[in-house]
């Protein structure tokens, strides 16, 4: 027997799954487009911080504002919900059966819900430590890069709720399943972009 031969980068539902493998050629290929753009965007947020690096206006800079003991633990969240989302996407493909399908994906929620509450304490901190977008440069950099990400981690995992409580209702129609795994691109590049962030802006900002 052949294997059904990919159409798209990412997951490819395969011939268990003859619409929805069908519908998505065209919506991750719009979808890649939109990941495209938004990488330029991050992209020049990341220049834009780099550039702001000393820009300190004798403010407090990275050595006083960053934890990088919550940053790990951030990392490791986010790391850990890529690899769960795998597992969604797995019992997805192969009909492991819908009720373990919720159950990773409800890992993954809580793990991206989890990242969102430590990065929101951070920010906290560093606020009550002066830390805030008006005090200098190198923070108007850092609060629009970071924050993004954040947001688009929140919005994420607002889709993956509205999915889920779209697989409740309709079950695994064709709209669930192209989302999933659209979804699953985005969560997937937002891990990619973290990494980026962890290593220039907290770990290069030690440095």
């Amino acid at each position: 027997m052949t294997a059904t031969p990919s159409r798209h980068p990412g997951l490819n539902l395969g011939r268990a799954h003859p619409e929805a493998h069908d519908a998505c050629e065209v919506l991750v290929f719009g979808f890649w487009v939109f990941m495209m753009s938004d990488l330029i965007i991050f992209g020049l947020l990341f220049a834009n911080y780099v550039t702001q690096l000393d820009a300190l206006a004798g403010g407090p800079g990275p050595g006083e504002l960053f934890k990088m003991k919550s940053a790990f633990i951030e990392t490791m969240l986010l790391l850990t919900s890529s690899f769960t989302y795998g597992l969604a996407s797995y019992c997805l493909k192969y009909r492991h059966g819908r009720v373990w399908l919720v159950l990773w994906l409800g890992v993954t929620l809580l793990l991206g819900l989890a990242f969102i509450g430590f990065e929101l304490h951070d920010f906290h901190k560093m606020a009550g430590e002066g830390g805030v977008p008006s005090r200098s440069g190198f923070l108007s950099a850092f609060f629009a890069l970071v924050p993004l990400h954040g947001l688009h981690v929140a919005s994420a995992c607002l889709w993956m709720v509205v999915l889920m409580v779209q697989m409740l209702v309709h079950g695994l129609d064709t709209g669930v399943k192209t989302g999933l795994v659209r979804l699953g691109l985005l969560w997937h590049f937002l891990d990619i972009v973290w990494v980026g962030i962890f290593s220039l802006v907290y770990l290069g900002g030690l440095a």
